[in-house]
């Protein structure tokens, strides 16, 4: 697998007309935006940013980085970037697991999808080419047994399989990928996007490879240097020390519940109490877990596979309890019962839907009940068992579900109370509530995919992750911080490099990383410049999407309804003095890439 000649090996397939091509990637385009993340927005701008999310001309663009699937930490990651049919603006999402490092064994640098096939069809990828076979046996079926029936027919060595269930067949806006450890491009509506073109799935086969680069030396010294940072358990930031290791991402559940920042109840709280507990990452350890899987060359193992053992899901083995999904499908929802939560991420998992805008949608829709704008049934906040049922109705767009399919955001414009929708640019929000930890909402109200806490991931921050001083409730600061974040993450996110990657490594680490693999001289501020202009290239996107000014805000409810308890009690979030620093940090007007600024990024 030569790094050096990244870009090279990237796929356009036709599902309308059955062709696939070749086509190696403009060398300028790799130099300016990497790989992944930023070279999935510039081949998905060159389809233009106006067109139907779920028509044949939108792209579907898969891609893995110059550094995914090489022996570097973390690098097991690839990204699925195309206009998204939830918000309308460019999304990317990105998936762990060994999908993405398979492709690049394969000798695949990306995937460009467009068109629409006529029948159900699957991509199958080995040694360098890529072909579209029918998918007519496994359309409707769950993800779950698409993978099973694909592992059946090509065996399980050395075969990833990342697949749409019913969700993505049924267009439901929130539909996700999904592969065989479930690991999913789980947000803005990709799988979607897949349903629209009858792409039911990827299959790749690929035997482990080892990197090809042009100084095996330095490449060692890097990624060595990278690893022990990562492996340190003294060091302050590694994501071995404690937490993520052995307690997985939902370790975080008690620490945002005491602060004040746990949305609670559709965002009416901003503490879940003594309930927090039951659906932390504590309790999921002791009561629990199985097993600890990894991610390919991932020192951190920070999945935590789990088995139900009583009550009516009994018998339920699904992989990770992650603070994201517990949280919206728990506290959001008013929700306590973990068991419960286990099965409603399973059925995301299968149906292949994303559990943040899952519980949020749930969430809305039982606020929406106690205000007696539900009509017939409705769903009451905790109400576990209603929750199940209904997801599987989202999944099917059945009943109440259909609306629901939706997003939160077109829920509540169709029920009348669009204030309900804890939404930003029409993506709900994550699990950090904006008035216990500011930086993170101006993170969302200026993430170009919609409210996201992986664009600028100042939690780190603000929990005290990462050695930088960041109180949660001050707005002074925030904006050049969230810039910075945003900016490093852009460049790793194309790398494509797992988020946790930055508790222990710089932007000088993923340089020196970066340079070793492409014999491309790098240092941490060509980082930062070249994570700027891939943020620049989306917001360009967006603005010819028709964002512009006053896109980037947030609910009213985190502007004007001052947190109920915790450490945030009393406080609303800051947001406009924040914007007005962030926009000077960016050079931007009112959310708006100056033209100069977009003729800068060879657009015109």
């Amino acid at each position: 697998m030569d790094a050096r000649s990244f870009g090279e090996d990237v796929f356009h397939v036709d599902l309308g007309r059955g062709r696939v091509e070749r086509r190696p990637t403009p060398a300028d385009w790799v130099e300016r935006f990497i790989g992944a993340r930023g070279l999935g927005v510039r081949y998905a701008l060159e389809a233009g940013a106006t067109v139907d999310p779920l028509g044949p001309g939108n792209r579907l663009c898969l891609l893995g980085g110059p550094l995914t699937g090489t022996e570097t930490s973390m690098s097991g990651r690839w990204a699925c970037v195309t206009r998204s049919p939830l918000t309308g603006t460019v999304t990317d999402s990105h998936q762990g697991g060994w999908t993405g490092a398979r492709l690049r064994w394969a000798g695949v640098d990306g995937l460009v999808v467009e068109g629409a096939a006529d029948r159900p069809v699957y991509l199958f990828v080995e040694e360098g080419r890529v072909e579209i076979r029918d998918a007519s046996p496994v359309w409707g079926r769950g993800i779950h047994e698409t993978v099973a029936f694909f592992r059946d027919r090509y065996g399980e060595r050395d075969v990833s399989v990342c697949a749409i269930g019913q969700a993505g067949e049924n267009l439901c806006r929130f539909a996700a990928w999904v592969n065989e450890d479930d690991r999913a491009f789980g947000r803005g509506g990709t799988g979607a996007v897949g349903g629209s073109k009858k792409l039911k799935a990827i299959v790749i086969r690929a035997p482990r490879r080892k990197s090809d680069v042009p100084d095996r030396e330095a490449w060692n010294r890097a990624r060595r240097r990278a690893l022990d940072l990562i492996r340190d358990e003294k060091h302050i930031t590694s994501p071995r020390k404690g937490g993520l290791s052995v307690y997985g991402t939902n370790v975080l559940m008690n620490i945002t519940n005491t602060i004040g920042a746990l949305g609670t109840s559709n965002s009416r709280e901003t503490t879940f109490g003594e309930a927090a507990e039951r659906i932390s990452g504590e309790y999921v350890v002791e009561h629990l877990l199985v097993d600890d899987p990894t991610c390919h060359a991932c020192p951190v193992a920070c999945k935590k596979e789990v088995e139900i053992r009583e009550g009516p899901w009994a018998g339920l083995r699904m992989e990770s309890v992650e603070y994201e999904p517990a949280w919206s499908l728990g506290a959001n929802c008013g929700n306590d019962d973990v068991a419960s939560i286990a099965k409603l991420i399973d059925q995301c998992n299968d149906f292949g839907m994303d559990p943040i805008e899952l519980g949020n949608a749930l969430s809305l829709y039982m606020e929406a009940t106690e205000r007696g704008l539900a009509g017939d049934g409705g769903l009451a906040f905790g109400d576990a068992a209603a929750m199940v049922a209904m997801t599987e109705a989202i999944a099917l767009r059945e009943g109440a579900g259909a609306l629901l399919a939706e997003g939160p955001a077109r829920a509540a414009e169709r029920l009348g109370c669009p204030e309900l929708a804890m939404a930003v640019k029409g993506q709900a929000v994550p699990a950090y509530d904006p008035r216990g930890m500011k930086g993170m909402g101006l993170g969302y109200a200026t993430s170009n995919r919609g409210a996201c806490h992986l664009r600028a991931y100042v939690a780190a921050a603000e929990l005290g992750v990462v050695p930088i001083e960041a109180d949660p409730l001050e707005w002074r600061g925030k904006g050049e911080m969230v810039k910075v974040f945003q900016d490093l993450h852009a460049f790793s996110d194309s790398l494509d490099l797992c988020k946790f990657s930055a508790f222990a490594e710089a932007a000088e680490h993923y340089a020196e990383q970066y340079a070793a693999a492409t014999g491309r001289p790098f240092t941490a501020d060509d980082v930062l410049a070249a994570g700027a202009r891939i943020y620049d290239l989306e917001r360009v996107y967006n603005n010819r999407a028709g964002f512009g000014p006053g896109s980037d805000t947030l609910p009213r409810r985190f502007l004007e309804e001052p947190s109920t308890g915790g450490g945030s009690k009393g406080h609303v979030c800051e947001l406009e003095p924040m914007l007005a620093e962030y926009y000077a940090a960016r050079g931007w007007e009112a959310g708006v890439v100056p033209a100069a600024r977009a003729a800068a990024l060879g657009l015109g």
